[in-house]
């Protein structure tokens, strides 16, 4: 194997911590022609479709790309802003928020960027850059607070991968989940409670997670299990009682089984069973995207209303709200042990690195 080449190293140079932030990505633009190459490196991953190999590139490469990429277009078109996609414009923000939160409580020099597992910017090319800019110790954070091998492990494995080409390898620590963290569970409720301050209660919330097929379950991933955790601990410290909240899944795709019960089924049979008002949360999208924004807000409200129901709300994904910053960095702190310090004499490491500098340059290194 050709490993890659060390980010150029000088004696005496600052070293620092890294926090990189990952979500799971979005295409450069809502037009088909982009939809094309980032739904291929999407669905090419074996952790996102767990079919044989040869099978699934004859559907892949046959049907699915020459058929999805304009629709999804569309879609991506309907809630596109002027800043770019909803996903890259949060997950950015949230990384700067991030690293304010950090700055004040951190004395010691850290970074803190952003990537995405699919697209821009890439793992591999965030981690290079990090390094070149002296992050010896990089902490991976993913955007997903239940973990599951189709998004949690697949960020991890690209981050690996990175590492297993490098020849000076950063020293690299991951957050596995924290589905049930005291500060996330606190940012959905404070962030669902300022929704109902402007806009009411709801009769029924309910709260959608992304789906997975159902022998990921039966195969021994955790996702499910992690998902009812959270949900029963934000009924709890929403005060509500069971029949005031329902639980579903969404986003399936293809043929097989996945988890149920389906919340686009669960809005219909609300909506049949007379319920007025239905409020939807989705716990597991720390930043609104096409699978809120679209599938949820527009889709889900099309499907509750047409079934009966009067008053569909969509209450909005955790984003910039200051209560998920603070999780986000108290999230961070938690794995950070050992790495970062509160207090940090800038002369005297100066001093020390200097002193390390000259010494080099006597035993003949050239910089």
């Amino acid at each position: 194997m050709a490993y890659l080449q060390a980010p150029p190293f000088a004696h005496g140079q600052q070293h620092k911590t890294g926090i990189l932030l990952v979500n799971l990505g979005t295409p450069e633009a809502p037009t088909a022609q982009a939809l094309r190459p980032y739904l291929k490196q999407f669905l090419s991953d074996p952790r996102v479709v767990e079919i044989p190999r040869a099978l699934w590139w004859l559907i892949l490469n046959g049907i699915v790309l020459n058929t999805r990429p304009k629709k999804s277009a569309a879609k991506y078109a309907a809630i596109w802003t002027a800043d770019g996609s909803p996903l890259t414009v949060h997950t950015e923000k949230q990384a700067k928020l991030l690293k304010g939160w950090l700055g004040e409580r951190i004395a010691t020099p850290f970074q803190v960027e952003y990537a995405m597992r699919y697209g821009r910017p890439a793992i591999p090319d965030v981690l290079a850059r990090m390094q070149a800019d002296g992050c010896d110790r990089i902490l991976l954070l993913p955007a997903y607070p239940q973990y599951a091998a189709s998004s949690t492990a697949t960020a991890c494995d690209a981050a690996f991968d990175w590492l297993k080409k490098t020849r000076d390898q950063p020293a690299l620590r991951t957050v596995k989940h924290y589905h049930d963290h005291p500060a996330y569970i606190q940012a959905l409720t404070a962030n669902i409670h300022d929704y109902w301050q402007m806009h009411g209660r709801p009769d029924v919330l309910l709260m959608s997670f992304h789906g997975v097929p159902k022998f990921a379950l039966d195969k021994g991933d955790p996702y499910h299990c992690e998902c009812r955790k959270t949900g029963r601990l934000l009924i709890e410290a929403l005060g509500l009682n069971e029949e005031q909240v329902r639980l579903s899944f969404q986003s399936r795709f293809g043929k097989a089984e996945w988890l149920q019960p389906y919340t686009d089924k669960t809005l219909a049979a609300l909506g049949r069973e007379g319920v007025d008002r239905v409020d939807v949360v989705a716990p597991g999208f720390t930043a609104d995207c096409l699978e809120t924004l679209e599938e949820l807000a527009v889709e889900g409200r099309e499907t509750f209303l047409t079934a009966g129901g009067k008053d569909f709300h969509y209450i909005p994904a955790l984003n910039e709200h200051p209560h998920w910053i603070d999780a986000l960095g108290r999230i961070a702190l938690d794995n950070l042990g050992g790495w970062t310090n509160t207090s940090w004499d800038r002369e005297a490491d100066a001093l020390t690195r200097e002193t390390s500098r000259k010494r080099a340059l006597r035993l003949g290194a050239t910089r």
